[in-house]
């Protein structure tokens, strides 16, 4: 075991480790999906649920993941692979390493809207009424060519810090983009905060009514959770392949966890604020970010030109940071099992996975409006590339994973694992196995019904 743990690369410190796991966590399912899922299951009452689900289940899950990923110290389908011997459990893996594969392909498109409003910003183009934000990113989203081109960008910004390695690469990017992402976001956070009548947005977020919450709220909370955890998608597994023999799994996942609830309350300030302060709704929808919000923050800071410019231009500036750390960790999930499985260099297999997932991406983009062929049962192909890896995969993948660390895996194994051989007293083990054989799958299969439709 030691042999192979210095013989594979390792982050090089332990902010390294927090920073780049955090940025896996922290991507747009925190600053674009939290805010409308927020504004829509009424506010703080959402939150606080968020809260207690990421801190119960979602660290549970974290750790199991990262178990097998330090303990099969390679590829997270090669990570199954070995712990199960041979068993069909290890197909958890390579359905992980494709849903990463997969999420990598339309997410970059995603990425690469919030890269052309960077640009939009800077020449000044997101100036005009709320029709005007509405026509511009449906134009946008439907046309055939900025699309494209601003999703190969992102993935060849991803690619340039994937083919470096785990520390030139990951760890040096990360230690870079989260402490600029977290200005980024207190500044705006301070600027919506200090508008007229930012108070409401303050209240709507930090005071919970708790006559709303509903089955659904709490579904919505609990799924939330897990998709912006990044659990079921091989990058945790993945990173913690590079984890050392001294790294605190518990440590790590619970402070990655309180870093991940930070953003989204953040991002949840830095929005609704500025959004009460002219009105505007606070259960937009997913259109706030793109088509809400550079009206908001226009309208809000009408008095000084000036500022809004530079607040909409910083907005966007940190979202395609949240994007592409996520983006990365999901791209190093692929580049690792091309890397290993076909025993190439890792820029071979990085110049891979950037190619196949720009052209899958591209024809992601193409199905929103471009064309009609890539439409299949009523949905196009980006729509069926969410549905299935979001709603079909990252349950699934993530429900066996915990009954596999949970009932399958040798109780010596997670319990090595878990006290690093002992060098750690590991009191809550119990609490853990008791969290993961039974109260998240049991919480997962709730979600997963519940997301297709079978449990009401």
């Amino acid at each position: 075991m030691t042999k192979q743990i210095s013989e594979r690369a390792n982050f090089g410190s332990k902010l390294g480790i927090i920073l780049a796991t955090a940025g896996s966590a922290v991507g747009l399912g925190n600053v674009w999906r939290f805010p409308y899922m927020t504004g829509e299951n009424g506010g703080a009452v959402f939150i606080l649920i968020y809260v207690v689900c990421v801190l119960l289940l979602g660290i549970p899950c974290m750790i199991s993941e990262f178990i097998i990923g330090r303990h099969g110290q390679s590829n997270a389908a090669r990570s199954f692979r070995t712990l199960a011997g041979g068993t069909p459990w290890a197909l958890i893996g390579y359905m992980g390493v494709l849903t990463g594969f997969l999420i990598v392909s339309y997410y970059a498109v995603v990425s690469g809207w919030c890269l052309q409003y960077v640009w939009a910003s800077l020449a000044g183009h997101l100036q005009g009424d709320p029709e005007y934000y509405k026509t511009y990113f449906t134009e946008l989203s439907a046309d055939p060519v900025k699309p494209v081109l601003w999703t190969v960008v992102i993935l060849g910004m991803s690619y340039l810090i994937i083919e470096h390695g785990v520390r030139n690469g990951i760890e040096r990017a990360s230690k870079m983009m989260m402490p600029t992402l977290f200005i980024l976001l207190l500044i705006i956070v301070v600027a919506s905060c200090l508008l007229p009548g930012a108070g409401k947005g303050i209240e709507f977020l930090l005071r919970p009514d708790f006559s709303k919450i509903t089955s659904d709220v709490f579904l919505g909370a609990l799924g939330q959770a897990f998709y912006s955890l990044s659990i079921g998608m091989g990058a945790l597994c993945t990173y913690a392949s590079y984890f050392s023999r001294y790294t605190d799994l518990t440590k790590s996942a619970t402070q990655i966890a309180v870093i991940d609830c930070v953003v989204a309350v953040l991002a949840g300030l830095m929005i609704f604020p500025a959004a009460f302060s002219i009105g505007v709704s606070p259960d937009s929808g997913a259109s706030l970010i793109f088509i809400t919000l550079p009206n908001v923050f226009q309208q809000a800071f009408a008095a000084i030109p000036a500022l809004g410019y530079v607040v909409s231009l910083l907005f966007f500036v940190l979202l395609s940071l949240a994007a592409l750390t996520s983006l990365m960790s999901l791209h190093e999930v692929a580049t690792a099992f091309f890397e290993e499985e076909l025993h190439t260099t890792r820029k071979r297999a990085a110049l891979l996975v950037t190619v196949v997932t720009s052209v899958i991406g591209a024809f992601c983009s193409l199905s929103l409006g471009a064309t009609d062929v890539l439409t299949f049962a009523g949905r196009s192909l980006f729509d069926w590339f969410d549905f299935v890896t979001g709603q079909v995969f990252l349950p699934i993948v993530g429900f066996l994973t915990c009954l596999f660390v949970g009932w399958v895996l040798p109780h010596k194994v997670v319990r090595d694992e878990y006290t690093n051989w002992g060098a750690l007293r590991g009191r809550s083990i119990h609490l853990f196995l008791l969290l993961v054989k039974y109260v998240c799958p049991l919480a997962i299969l709730v979600i997963f019904l519940h997301q297709l439709g079978l449990l009401k």
